[in-house]
């Protein structure tokens, strides 16, 4: 039987993560919104594109979870949208009463599913949806450190131009302002950037980084980005589905890795298809390890809020 993967929120992100998923061929794909009909439109819209582009996958657009029954994967983008000038933290009281109803009727249906949460802010959500499934710490897992490398890497490759796919970082932490790009550990081509690029430029680079979802905020004026986030979710998800086993940085559950306690924060993990199947220890620095610690605690007061 081909793999079921439910996503929840027909936007950009979960319209374009469909796409990709249904070009990938290896999967049905339910797409859920509370909008009537949108979601049912878009699916018909991609079904018709599978004669051209050469793909089978069955694309379901619903407004009722029930079609969502048995699934292997969930992935959650629904959520209030971000707007110029709204930090991710404002969206918190916004996306909480949405992220639970969501986590509840999910389970209902599919209670053996794992969970990519990619609802901002991330961390926090991801939090959430675990405390509300009550799943083990291997099916929940949040989109958030891939998104962020990628952008880090974009912006290495741009200033030495010089192929993505050469350039090797990480970006730990909290998906937000204190996210922790790892530039010590940044290669191009096994080469440090420190000794390719000076330190205050690669400094700037880090804060483009962190800046990187608000800059595409305000360039669209409406709404956020999509295109690269989309992509992160399905390198994700090939690494569960194909049981790939590819370290990548994501939002996982702590418990005592890093000196950090049941809390979601972003560090490489290997994802299989029993989900989180390793979190990845790196030797940090000092000032790595505050910088984490920081993040973490910026993390912990969100979930404090939430009052869980």
């Amino acid at each position: 039987m081909r793999t079921k993967i439910t996503i929840v929120g027909a936007g950009f992100v979960g319209s374009t993560l469909a796409q990709r998923l249904a070009e990938r061929d290896y999967a049905d794909v339910v797409m859920y919104d509370i909008v009537p009909n949108m979601p049912q439109g878009k699916a018909l819209d991609m079904l018709q594109a599978g004669p051209v582009l050469g793909y089978d996958s069955l694309i379901v657009g619903t407004n009722d979870y029930a079609d969502t029954a048995n699934s292997d994967l969930v992935v959650i983008t629904s959520g209030f949208p971000r707007k110029p000038g709204m930090s991710r933290d404002d969206l918190l009281r916004k996306n909480q009463e949405i992220v639970t109803q969501v986590v509840q009727e999910i389970i209902k249906y599919s209670p053996n599913c794992m969970l990519i949460v990619v609802t901002n802010p991330l961390d926090a959500m991801a939090q959430l949806a675990y405390h509300v499934s009550g799943f083990p710490r291997n099916r929940v897992v949040g989109m958030a450190g891939v998104l962020d490398t990628a952008r880090f890497r974009t912006f290495i490759a741009q200033e030495l131009n010089v192929s993505v796919r050469d350039v090797q970082a990480y970006v730990l932490g909290g998906h937000g302002d204190t996210m922790v790009p790892l530039a010590r550990m940044c290669t191009v081509a096994g080469v440090p950037i420190s000794q390719l690029l000076p330190a205050e430029r690669i400094e700037q680079i880090i804060q483009r980084t962190r800046d990187g979802g608000a800059e595409i905020v305000n360039l669209l004026g409406t709404g956020s980005a999509y295109f690269a986030p989309s992509a992160a979710v399905l390198q994700m998800i090939d690494s569960i589905v194909l049981d790939k086993k590819m370290i990548m940085p994501c939002s996982a559950y702590l418990q005592g890795e890093y000196g950090i306690q049941n809390l979601f924060v972003g560090v490489p993990v290997k994802l299989g298809a029993n989900g989180v199947e390793q979190i990845i220890e790196l030797e940090l620095t000092e000032d790595e390890r505050a910088l984490l610690q920081k993040s973490a605690a910026a993390v912990q007061e969100l979930v404090k809020v939430m009052g869980i």
